[in-house]
């Protein structure tokens, strides 16, 4: 999908060459290219944990070249997707790292999108032969696995907000250019019921329509595995091979699954390694992130992360709201503003928890229609889906860092500081990391109320669940913390 060549171009920051008919006016020169070169490296050493530089470093294989003019220092990119998401999160920082590589102060910082490095989406044409002139083409030849797409999964159909927009984002960069460096792979991962799949099923219906003879393969990992030990038991391995090694787009759904079979995810390492050799697509979902799945081999987890990772969170009241009035869209009969503001305020973990309750209501309806559906009656009819919600929505954020404060000796304002002692970042990690198990804040809120970047957040608690795999008075102190709250430690949000 994506010449050979182009490959070659991304982050070539060592070789002056034209980048685009729109820097045709800009200087081009080592001295640019060595002052990106030191400022990138300043930025990234900057940066507080492996998981951000890593990220980083993702981002920054998106940038195809740099400029100067008198007035401006241009960073060009492969899209309009990576240019927004460089300059909004990196644009400040990157600025004062240029300032402190020798750049000029008062010179501005651009990114623009180098229109030469979007790949073309080749259609393979039709050739009718003598003897069949008017036959059309096969539409056999789109081959879409065992799992067939649901037609209702589009990207019109998905209810987009902050709890999802990065991920949005992603898929339509995706669409718009199959196969490119910095989308290939794209990995989607998020709790149960967030969108995932949807999104993933939006991307191959939106490909099938743009282009029917495009070779289009969904299925769940589970799947894969299942069907690889039958090729074996059948002596079937080759045909395997051959039916996921020709395919242009894969879409694999709970990945998580490999970690079931050794020998399926060596298989599935030289599918990714055939397909992506060749600059196929391959989409992926998971419950959570790729270094967060133990037993996957760490070559894969490395390929995963290769591209696109990017995360739905649950979602705010607004987006919950948009996602019912849209499943309530011509329901028979129609479900009420209040029932669905309702749901929307009291069921906040996953979109399937919200479509059960708004199942609930329209059944609740159609058996007594005249009766009015007040907050007492939703409270009853709904009290076994919104129990542990609201459970979970009582307890807050400054709530855990008041408790873990006093616990642990230590005060709220050290929890929230920068300070590096591990006497203090062991209580500032598990307040992290209750406030994202046992709450439904979203990770921008949680973020927020840390006064912390979102990375150093999950950081936080990434480094939590490691340490409570093989430390037993962490896993008793988390034990009791939560017990405090009324809750178990498995009462986690979904």
């Amino acid at each position: 999908m994506v010449p050979a060549e182009r490959v070659g171009r991304i982050l070539a920051l060592n070789q002056e060459e034209e980048i685009g008919d729109a820097m045709s006016n800009e200087t081009i020169d080592s001295a640019s290219i060595d002052l990106w070169n030191r400022a990138k490296a300043i930025f990234i050493a900057s940066l507080r944990s492996d998981e951000e530089r890593s990220q980083a470093e993702r981002y920054f294989t998106m940038v195809t070249g740099v400029s100067r003019s008198n007035s401006s220092f241009k960073i060009a990119v492969s899209n309009a997707f990576a240019a927004d998401l460089l300059r909004t999160n990196y644009g400040e920082s990157l600025k004062k790292s240029l300032d402190l590589a020798g750049g000029n102060k008062d010179i501005s910082l651009e990114f623009n999108v180098d229109a030469g490095s979007r790949p073309a989406i080749v259609v393979p044409t039709y050739v009718p032969s003598s003897q069949m002139p008017q036959k059309p083409a096969q539409k056999a030849s789109s081959f879409i696995s065992t799992m067939p797409l649901n037609e209702k999964y589009t990207f019109a159909e998905f209810v987009k907000g902050p709890s999802n927009s990065w991920a949005h984002a992603a898929a339509n960069g995706v669409v718009e250019h199959p196969g490119a460096p910095g989308y290939n792979p794209l990995f989607i991962h998020g709790g149960t019921g967030l969108g995932k799949t949807h999104l993933m099923q939006a991307i191959g219906n939106e490909l099938h329509k743009r282009n029917p003879m495009l070779s289009i393969c969904y299925l769940t990992a589970e799947t894969f595995l299942n069907e690889y030990v039958n090729a074996l038991q059948n002596n079937a391995i080759k045909a395997f091979r051959e039916r996921y090694r020709k395919i242009d787009v894969l879409l694999v759904d709970d990945v998580q699954f490999l970690q079931k079979g050794k020998q399926c995810q060596e298989e599935f390492f030289n599918t990714f390694n055939a397909l992506t050799a060749e600059h196929k697509q391959i989409v992926m979902t998971s419950d959570v992130a790729p270094k967060n799945l133990p037993t996957i081999e760490q070559r894969l987890i490395s390929r995963f992360e290769g591209g696109m990772v990017q995360e739905i969170e649950s979602p705010s009241y607004e987006t919950r709201l948009a996602i019912l009035q849209k499943k309530a869209e011509g329901m028979t009969p129609p479900i009420p503003d209040a029932a669905i503001r309702f749901i929307a305020d009291h069921i906040k973990s996953h979109v399937r928890a919200m479509e059960g309750a708004l199942a609930k209501v329209r059944i609740a309806i159609l058996m007594n229609p005249a009766e009015l559906l007040t907050d007492d009656i939703l409270s009853y009819q709904l009290k076994d889906l919104i129990e542990k919600e609201h459970t979970m929505r009582k307890l807050t954020v400054e709530e855990i860092q008041s408790v873990i404060a006093k616990k642990y000796s230590v005060s709220i304002e050290q929890i929230l500081s920068t300070e590096r002692t591990q006497s203090i970042v062991t209580p500032r990690q598990l307040s992290m990391y209750i406030a994202r198990k046992y709450t439904t804040k979203s990770l921008q809120e949680i973020a927020k109320l840390f006064d912390k970047s979102h990375a150093t957040i999950l950081h936080g608690v990434k480094a939590i669940s490691k340490r409570l795999d093989v430390e037993e008075d962490l896993r008793k102190s988390l034990a009791e913390i939560v017990s405090e709250f009324g809750l178990k430690p498995t009462d986690q949000v979904e």
